[in-house]
C-alpha cells in the first residue's frame, strides 16, 4: 500500500498485511495511524476477501506511539499531545471509533477472521492492536505492555473493550495501573494470547488457509456472533444465531462444503 503498510493477497483469498516502518519498530506516528485505517477501509472493499494474516516486520510487532510524533504539538497535557497524532480524540470518525481506536477496533470490525503474528515488542498502541484480532499468535520472548500510565497517559486505542473478553478484570487493572511488562508466555497464560509459537508469522498463515478454505458466508455469519457475545442478551443472541443461520443453510455453497468434506478434496465455493 505504501511505505508503512503493505498488503500482499495470497491464494484462497487471505490477505498478507504487514507494518513496515521498520527503522522505527513500527511505532505510530501519524501517517503510520493513517497507513493502518487506510488498509482496513481497503480490506472491508477487498472481493473475495476471506481471511487477514496482521504482522510487523523487522525487530517488531508495534513498539506504540512514536513519542517523537507528539514532540511538534504545543505545550498541554498528554492527551491533547496525543490528539496531535491520531487526530481529535473526541469526534468518532470511524463509526463508534475515532481515528487511535479504529487502528485496533477496525480489525474486529471488518468480516472476516483476523489473525495477528507478534514478536519482538508489543507496547502500548502496538498491544492494543495485537488484541484487535480474532486470534493471536505471540512469539514466547515478544515483550508486551499496557505502557500508556508511564507517560501519564490512559490506554485509548479500543483496549477495554477488546481486553475484556480475554483476560480478567483484575489483571487488566494490575497491568494498565502499573505499565508492568510481560512476555508472550504470560500473555498467553492471561489470555491475550491465543497461541505461544517459535514462529507466529508461519503458523497464522497455516491457519489462515485452514480458514480460507470454510464456507465464506457461514465464517462471516460465525464472527458475527462472535462479536455480538459480550453485547447481547441471550434472547437476542439466541435470535442472532438463527438469522445467521438462516443466510447459509441449504445454499449452494454450503451443500458444497458438505460435498467437499464427504469427498475429501478441497471446497470450491462461489463468490
Amino acid at each position: 500500500m505504501n511505505d508503512r503498510v503493505t498488503i500482499t493477497h495470497l491464494e484462497d483469498g487471505i490477505a498478507d498485511v504487514r507494518m513496515v516502518r521498520t527503522d522505527k519498530m513500527n511505532a505510530l506516528d501519524p501517517a503510520q495511524f493513517q497507513a493502518l485505517a487506510d488498509t482496513i477501509e481497503e480490506l472491508h472493499g477487498t472481493k473475495g476477501l476471506r481471511c487477514v494474516v496482521l504482522s510487523g516486520e523487522g525487530r517488531a510487532f508495534c513498539a506504540g506511539l512514536d513519542l517523537s510524533s507528539m514532540s511538534g504539538n504545543s505545550s498541554g497535557d498528554g492527551e491533547k499531545k496525543k490528539g496531535g497524532a491520531t487526530g481529535d480524540l473526541a469526534t468518532r470518525a470511524f463509526g463508534d471509533a475515532n481515528l487511535a481506536q479504529y487502528v485496533a477496533w477496525g480489525w474486529r470490525k471488518l468480516e472476516v477472521p483476523v489473525i495477528a503474528a507478534a514478536h519482538g515488542v508489543a507496547f502500548g498502541g502496538g498491544f492494543q492492536i495485537l488484541s484487535g484480532a480474532d486470534i493471536r499468535f505471540i512469539h514466547p520472548d515478544t515483550r508486551c505492555a499496557i505502557m500508556e500510565m508511564k507517560w501519564g497517559l490512559v490506554p485509548d486505542m479500543a483496549g477495554f473493550p477488546l481486553w475484556r473478553g480475554n483476560a480478567r478484570d483484575d489483571v487488566i487493572r494490575e497491568l494498565t495501573y502499573t505499565n508492568r511488562e510481560f512476555n508472550g508466555r504470560e500473555a498467553h497464560a492471561m489470555g491475550f494470547a491465543t497461541h505461544v509459537s517459535d514462529t507466529p508469522h508461519e503458523d497464522a498463515l497455516a491457519l489462515a488457509k485452514v480458514i480460507a478454505n470454510k464456507h465464506p458466508a457461514a465464517m462471516r455469519g460465525a464472527k458475527t456472533l462472535c462479536n455480538a457475545m459480550a453485547d447481547l442478551s441471550d434472547a437476542d443472541l439466541l435470535m442472532l444465531e438463527s438469522t445467521e443461520q438462516l443466510k447459509v443453510i441449504r445454499t449452494p455453497n454450503q451443500m458444497e462444503a458438505v460435498m467437499a468434506e464427504m469427498q475429501k478434496r478441497k471446497p470450491v465455493f462461489a463468490e
